[in-house]
């Protein structure tokens, strides 16, 4: 037998084992680096949807009691119902910011003493038209204001944090203004105002009297207003005549004649100046036209 014969012969596992090895670490490596990042964003999210809270009638039924019962009349025809304003107002900026809902807020100068409050939720397409869900603070004089605009208010505040663990193509911003239904106010100011931030070109919903009905009612002196061709079954479009005041001095009239496209969405006509405005609305009948109006909110942040 000869010497070659003799010789060793290399195992093909080990010759195996030496290409297999590096590949191995480098795609494990590259495994753990991809999981350590993704696990990361998957807390940021989670971490994010724990601030998020779905619409309910109990939160909803909460806030209503709130406003109507404990903070009361809201508006700056007497030093008590202002401080109730002013509470008005801090309510809803601790409810949607940081420390509860996790949405950034912001208080932009509003006239007399009250700011607006605003809340946003970032567009994943900045260029986008934004989308602006407007809803007052205040009520009228005399009364409590449940449908002017407790209601409304409670709703647009449930869709917020509804939304904000969502990433809109638009950006959703909560507009939160505190005059519109104290006819002694400034309203056409806050309307000014409210349309100097929306930058001229946004989708905007004026959200009140929420405690009619769950179907909605979307209303505007613009025909061709976006929304009102997305309300398929959430809904239905209405005459202005049959929602609003006669007097043109509601928020939607408003900003319509600065030349903006406004759309109200309410469940009822608007409350006329004689009619008492101090019932509480149903918890559910509100939490069901307020999940309606998420949907809608949804829809209108979608590019098209």
């Amino acid at each position: 037998m000869s010497a070659a014969s003799d010789a060793p012969k290399p195992r093909k596992w080990m010759a195996a084992l030496l290409v297999i090895l590096p590949l191995w670490l480098l795609a494990s490596g590259g495994f753990a680096i991809w999981h350590y990042f993704h696990r990361e964003k998957v807390r940021a999210i989670e971490e994010r949807m724990t601030f998020s809270r779905a619409v309910s009638a109990g939160a909803i039924g909460d806030d209503l009691q709130k406003l109507l019962e404990v903070v009361g009349e809201r508006h700056g025809g007497s030093e008590s119902a202002g401080k109730n304003l002013t509470r008005a107002s801090s309510m809803v900026e601790g409810s949607l910011g940081p420390s509860n809902t996790g949405l950034a807020v912001r208080k932009l100068e509003g006239p007399a003493q009250w700011p607006i409050i605003e809340a946003s939720i970032p567009g994943s397409q900045p260029e986008a038209r934004p989308v602006w869900v407007v809803a007052t603070l205040d009520s009228r004089p005399g009364t409590p204001g449940a449908e002017a605009n407790a209601s409304g208010l409670a709703a647009a505040m449930a869709a917020a944090q509804a939304l904000a663990s969502t990433k809109p193509e638009a950006t959703i911003h909560f507009a939160f203004l505190p005059h519109g239904n104290d006819p002694s106010a400034p309203i056409l100011e806050t309307a000014q105002r409210l349309a100097r931030q929306t930058g001229g070109d946004a989708t905007i919903l004026c959200v009140e009297a929420m405690g009619g009905g769950e179907d909605l009612w979307l209303s505007s002196r613009d025909a061709e207003a976006a929304p009102l061709s997305l309300a398929s079954g959430l809904g239905v479009v209405r005459g202005v005549e049959d929602v609003c005041l006669s007097d043109d001095a509601d928020l939607t009239a408003l900003l319509f004649q600065m030349g903006l496209s406004a759309v109200r969405v309410s469940t009822r006509a608007a409350i006329a100046p004689q009619d008492p405005d101090n019932r509480m609305p149903d918890a559910a009948m509100v939490a069901a036209s307020a999940g309606r109006l998420v949907e809608l909110i949804r829809r209108c942040a979608v590019i098209r």
